[in-house]
């Protein structure tokens, strides 16, 4: 059961951390990579408490479908999506947003468990955390440049 932390300072406000990791929209073009596509339960906008996304992507050169649930909301402090169905056992993503110094730290805690019991065991330790590691920090990456130019086009206006 893995469990992967990673923390971005962000020059920008909590707020617009908080919106842009809701995001669908948003949470598609950092995910061009593996062609992920909202294609039920909210597929634009800002997601809200108690609403589901199933998305569609191409992870590990599988297609793949994901449903997950916010869980919980504490804006703009805080939400949890959980998986509702999808290729893994379960998993539990916990998103904070901290006020620090004129910006936002911003923290995942994403934990999981692999199906197939010994044999996702080994997936994880082979692939797999690596894998979704490399995939969340480069979310996590647009966010940062997304709200640190939204950021830089509103200082010049």
């Amino acid at each position: 059961m893995p469990v992967i932390e990673m923390s971005l300072y962000i020059q920008a406000p909590v707020q617009l951390c908080f919106d842009l990791s809701r995001s669908i929209d948003i949470h598609m073009e950092s995910t061009s990579e593996t062609q992920e596509k909202a294609i039920a339960g909210r597929t634009s906008g800002l997601i809200e408490l108690n609403e589901t996304v199933t998305w569609e992507a191409v992870h590990l050169g599988v297609r793949q479908r994901l449903t997950v649930r916010i869980t919980e909301m504490e804006a703009p402090q805080r939400f949890v999506d959980e998986m509702v169905s999808g290729a893994f056992k379960r998993f539990t993503h916990v998103h904070e947003f901290v006020p620090y110094e004129n910006g936002t730290l911003m923290k995942d805690r994403f934990d999981y468990t692999s199906p197939l019991g010994v044999l996702g065991r080994l997936a994880d330790t082979l692939f797999l955390e690596k894998y979704m590691t490399r995939f969340l920090r480069q979310r996590n990456d647009y966010i940062k440049e997304t709200a640190e130019r939204q950021m830089a086009a509103n200082e010049h206006e």
